[in-house]
């Protein structure tokens, strides 16, 4: 079984950052990539914006396995696979990442990575299927109505992702 969850955290904090609250983007109030809703939907709270900013790796490390790593199984895929769809899955939703896995590797695109899904994955080369995704992830960001904002952002995420990954596997 995969144990990079702690590696795949830490790149992703790099990625994410810290507090922002950016009047174009439709998350919100975000602090270490977790929004004030998925917080508050993970906690059964309302945080308040002092609250978020004080958040720290231990407060949302939990909301990313259970909510991003678990859903998406990203502990049954080989090292570097588990990188590439869990950054999408934080990005991008889980549903739209596990159909991406499903598209790269030939499976029903159902959203849910279960064990037709991990058996396709293991019959391609992990080095094929992270390019795959990384082309289709590069067509949802070039899709957004949010790409003139965020666009650059998005592509240099999904390239050193897609660099991150094929270096692990």
């Amino acid at each position: 079984m995969n144990q990079n969850f702690d590696t795949c955290m830490t790149m992703l904090l790099a990625h994410e950052g810290g507090y922002v609250n950016h009047p174009s983007d439709p998350g919100g109030m975000t602090n270490l990539g977790v929004t004030k809703r998925t917080y508050d939907e993970y906690h059964g709270t309302d945080i308040d914006e002092e609250g978020l900013r004080q958040l720290t790796k231990a407060d949302v490390e939990p909301i990313y396995r259970r909510n991003y790593w678990d859903r998406c199984r990203c502990q049954d895929l080989a090292s570097g696979l588990d990188w590439a769809v869990f950054d999408f899955a934080v990005n991008a939703g889980t549903g739209r990442a596990a159909r991406t896995l499903q598209k790269a590797v030939g499976a029903t695109e159902d959203g849910s990575i279960g064990p037709l899904t991990l058996m396709l994955v293991k019959q391609h080369e992990v080095a094929n299927v992270i390019n795959r995704i990384a082309i289709y992830r590069e067509g949802v960001y070039r899709s957004l109505s949010t790409f003139d904002t965020f666009g650059r952002g998005g592509l240099r995420r999904n390239d050193e992702t897609r660099k991150q990954g094929l270096a692990m596997g």
